[in-house]
């Protein structure tokens, strides 16, 4: 969730009068790092990942299930049994934005071998084992995406009501106060994104339209102007960031040899995040409705947006320096490697004064204007005692911006005087049931990673083709149903793609030959005469390496998941959650999904993810059936 300051929390009022000292001085820190290690090679390939967890309660008497408001104390319990205890434990635990939400990654990154893959899904089911381990009876840690009923009557545990009158954090009429994580942080930011934005976030899913859906399908709120301006018809409202933020993510970071290299692999994995996200398409179902969308990524922008009316260009610019196109949680604005400047097609909103000092400080036009670019926006949180900080040695107001820009990708520098290196964080994969599945995406985009640098392969297309392709990766169905723009020859960066791209085309050259529309099935599977295929790249590159026997096992039972979620012969999460609900007996056709149908499908979700049954259509014959008692609960208790 980004930096987590300790202290006393400053209203918005009084963060605004310190916004441009935190700019100042957060471009001042961002200077001193970048002239550390600027010239820093041979850094490890290091890599890790940061799995969100829900903790859920089942009341089997009663066919519900709700969101457990113990985040809190269950992190203190892990960590205190964890890190607090051995330093060099192999699990961490940091919090999240829900107070039912908790956030696990390894004790220590994975390293450059081969031999590491075959740890990621043990680590994982450790995690998973170690968190129920401190729950209640009937209590469970889900990995899903987004909860269906989050937002309905009573959806959490304890219960407690919506506050939509003024000093609530969010003034929702359906997200309590209470299921925000306590840390000063989360709520801030909510309170201060309201307030920022001079009203509440507006967020509005279009509706899936059954046979028994009302049409026009149309939500009344008589008791609450705002909402009855900012609802549309045939779409669910919501006005809360606990409706986006409260959603949870699979997201890899990964360190990198060098600064060039990071900027690389920043570009090439900013076209493949749209493609990964439809793969992983988990998060079908708001605010007890089915939707007609399957990711949560648009949702979850809207639930951040703090643009003014002014910066959305609703109104004339008066009180407000930008027009600003995006919310602050959005793909990519542009690249960051030589080789990606020809594709940078989408205007860029900069503030020029910290672009020409960063340009006076020897930091080069594209890395100067990416930084200008994210500090057009304010800070949204700040400590009283984190307001005067010594710029040589801290990074606090660098990262305030820096963090509360959620891209899909995300270019890190290291921290002050670590021996951290440059990061790259690949952040639009929608969480799986299983650890299984988890393992296989990570696994997926790591190596990946590898046959990138490897082969020297050049995936750019115009950054414009790549918010195209977000777009479309949310559909319902998008994997199955979608076309995406991809590059047709993505070998043509020659040898030294990461110096300065060797033999890429002429900028005069018509960029539109070089990309064509594209199922998911023909991007990762390939199809002959159009494009090679991902997964037939990566299985030659695994050929080509020495792997024992059974990391080889591992990771070609991964692919396989991989490769036959995008020929459509196992479905999305999203799509079995679908069949799931439309074939549930109390479902009417209308869209409506009860607590009953919701208990059942989350009672269903937990089932698999425990290996308590089986789910060939979800999870096919490269599932390992390798039963552990990992679960509390089960509906014959």
């Amino acid at each position: 969730m980004g930096l987590l300051s300790q202290g006393s929390p400053l209203s918005w009022e009084e963060t605004k009068r310190h916004a441009d000292h935190v700019r100042r001085h957060g471009i001042l820190q961002f200077l001193h790092i970048y002239h550390a290690v600027k010239d820093r090679h041979k850094d490890v390939l290091k890599w890790g990942d940061e799995v969100e967890y829900m903790l859920v309660s089942f009341d089997h008497e009663n066919k519900k299930v709700r969101l457990v408001l113990s985040g809190e104390k269950v992190l203190e319990t892990l960590q205190e049994k964890g890190e607090r205890t051995n330093p060099n434990h192999p699990t961490l635990w940091r919090p999240e934005y829900g107070s039912y939400m908790i956030e696990g990654t390894p004790g220590q990154p994975y390293g450059g071998t081969m031999s590491e893959f075959n740890t990621v899904e043990a680590n994982m089911r450790k995690r998973r084992k170690e968190a129920t381990s401190v729950l209640e009876e009937n209590q469970a840690v889900c990995t899903i995406t987004s909860f269906p009923r989050l937002g309905c009557p009573g959806f959490t545990l304890p219960e407690f009501k919506p506050n939509p009158v003024e000093g609530g954090a969010s003034k929702s009429l359906f997200f309590p106060d209470e299921a925000i994580n306590k840390h000063p942080r989360f709520s801030t930011l909510t309170r201060n994104i309201r307030h920022r934005r001079g009203e509440k976030v507006v967020i509005n899913v279009p509706i899936f339209k059954d046979r028994n859906t009302p049409s026009p399908f149309i939500e009344t709120f008589p008791e609450d102007d705002e909402a009855s301006r900012a609802s549309k018809p045939e779409h669910i409202y919501m006005d809360a960031m606990g409706f986006g933020m409260g959603n949870c993510c699979l997201q890899v970071t990964f360190q990198a040899c060098s600064i060039s290299e990071a900027r690389y692999l920043y570009d090439q994995l900013a076209t493949i995040c749209p493609i990964v996200m439809a793969l992983s398409a988990a998060s079908p179902f708001y605010r007890g409705y089915v939707s007609d969308i399957d990711c949560r990524w648009g949702v979850i922008s809207a639930s951040v947006d703090d643009r003014t009316r002014e910066e959305r260009g609703l109104e004339p610019l008066k009180n407000n320096n930008y027009r600003i196109s995006k919310s602050r949680y959005d793909s990519i604005d542009s690249y960051l490697s030589k080789c990606g400047e020809k594709y940078n097609d989408i205007d860029l909103t900069i503030d020029k004064e910290i672009y020409e000092q960063l340009l006076q400080e020897g930091i080069d036009h594209l890395l100067a204007q990416h930084v200008a670019h994210l500090f057009i926006r304010d800070p949204l949180t700040l400590f009283e005692e984190k307001i005067h900080l010594d710029d040589a040695n801290e990074s606090d107001h660098f990262e305030n911006i820096q963090s509360t820009n959620w891209q899909t990708m995300r270019f890190k520098p290291p921290p002050p005087n670590s021996d951290i290196g440059w990061r790259v964080e690949f952040r639009p994969m929608e969480v799986q049931l299983t650890d299984f599945e988890n393992s296989a995406y990570v696994v997926f985009v790591v190596l990946l990673t590898r046959v990138i640098l490897s082969y020297k392969l050049d995936f750019l297309i115009p950054l414009s083709k790549v918010d195209e392709n977000m777009k479309v990766a949310q559909k319902r169905d998008a994997v199955l149903q979608g076309m995406f723009y991809f590059r047709k020859d993505i070998c043509k960066g020659g040898n030294a793609v990461v110096d300065g791209c060797g033999k890429a085309q002429n900028s005069t050259e018509l960029a539109a030959e070089e990309y064509t529309l594209m199922s998911i099935d023909t991007i990762i599977n390939g199809k002959e005469g159009v494009f090679p295929g991902l997964i037939p790249i990566l299985n030659s590159y695994l050929e080509n390496m020495e792997v024992d026997v059974d990391t080889r096992c591992s990771i070609l039972n991964y692919l396989k998941l991989i490769k036959k979620r995008a020929s459509g012969e196992l479905m999305t999460v999203a799509r079995w959650m679908r069949e799931f609900i439309a074939n549930h007996p109390d479902y009417k056709q209308d869209s409506v999904i009860t607590d009953g149908m919701n208990y059942s499908l989350i009672l269903k979700c937990n089932q698999i993810a425990n290996e308590l049954c089986e789910c060939p259509e979800l999870l096919g014959s490269a599932f390992r059936k390798v039963k552990y008692s990992g679960s509390k609960t089960d509906s014959s208790n």
